[in-house]
């Protein structure tokens, strides 16, 4: 089988192999699983370049995310069928065929698109936890975010306005503020415009009560700017290496809280229970047509550096991988 492996940290242009491998054999209680797509997300850059908040250990397949079909039943197994839709084994998802306990696998709902599944394991939560885990919002509220255009930020601003919540998406280039209306956002603003001089414009008024970071410098301080009294930022990524400047003032007066959030995280710490009423309302969006995100390109697996290439240039929609 074709895998995308790294036997060091750096560069994916640098480090990433595709390499064949024996395909895997289910053990006593395993099922092996055949890969229909993965994605590309920026923290497997960080996972390939060593950076990340949890690391393989190398030789390492690489990729985070992907769904897969259930291929080969170990002895024993009799909870799952050939043919079931599940996640890919996170352990590596850029490969063809990856073995796992039965006990562990995360169904997916039969209705979602393979192209959507793909999606669904760490963005759309991300967005669910980062709008119903942190703050108590009620309907009407105000929340801002940044990285407006990214799969955290689509997802945002669907699930917000089927939860009655209105946004503000920060964004880099004029051209993206068309398609976020589309997607269902309020309001869409510049990075760089000084927008938070014309909140009351943008909001009517209403405080902004969330504010969702994942990008830092000044676009995270822009929305400490933006909170009304009492008022959360949420960082939960870093796409630039700017510092954030300490906001003594916003801590102070405005009394302004800043905390962080994590989804690998939230997994380990509130077990597998939580994660899938999470993933019950993603697929339930997603089912319903709630939540859909859009799809820029797919490669095949030896196409790694090409779509890596592609992923990494202005786009709206997510890079997807398959055998």
């Amino acid at each position: 089988m074709l895998s995308v492996r790294h036997h060091e940290f750096g560069a994916p242009s640098e480090v990433l192999r595709v390499e064949s491998l024996p395909v895997p054999e289910p053990g006593p209680g395993e099922v092996r699983v055949k890969l229909l797509a993965a994605t590309i997300n920026p923290s497997d850059y960080g996972m390939i370049g060593g950076s990340y908040g949890s690391l393989r250990e190398l030789p390492a397949v690489a990729g985070r995310e992907g769904v897969g079909a259930v291929d080969a039943l170990g002895e024993g197994v009799d909870s799952v069928q050939t043919g079931a839709h599940v996640r890919f084994p996170d352990g590596g998802t850029w490969q063809e065929y990856a073995c796992m306990p039965a006990e562990d696998l995360l169904l997916v709902d039969a209705s979602v698109p393979v192209e959507q599944a793909a999606v669904s394991f760490i963005n759309p939560p991300t967005a669910f936890c980062l709008l119903d885990k942190i703050v108590d919002l009620k309907e009407g509220d105000w929340i801002v975010q940044n990285a407006g255009n990214s799969a955290v930020g689509l997802s945002v601003i669907q699930m917000a306005k089927a939860m009655g919540l209105k946004t503000i998406s920060q964004v880099r280039r004029e051209e993206l503020v068309e398609p976020l209306l589309a997607y269902g956002a309020d309001q869409v603003v510049l990075e760089g415009s000084a927008w938070p001089k014309k909140l009351k414009e943008l909001t009517g008024g209403a405080p902004v009560k969330l504010a969702l970071n994942s990008i830092g410098g000044e676009s995270a301080i822009d929305q400490i700017k933006a909170l009304g009294d009492g008022g959360t930022q949420v960082t939960f990524g870093g796409m630039v290496a700017d510092k954030v400047r300490f906001p003594t003032r916003f801590l102070i007066f405005n009394d302004v809280r800043l905390v962080g959030f994590w989804w690998d995280k939230f997994c380990k710490t509130e077990g597998a229970d939580a994660v899938l009423e999470v993933m019950d309302r993603v697929y339930t969006m997603m089912r319903e047509g709630q939540l859909k995100l859009p799809i820029e390109a797919t490669y095949a697996l030896p196409q790694i550096q090409e779509a890596i290439q592609h992923d990494k240039s202005p786009k709206l929609g997510k890079v997807l991988l398959r055998p």
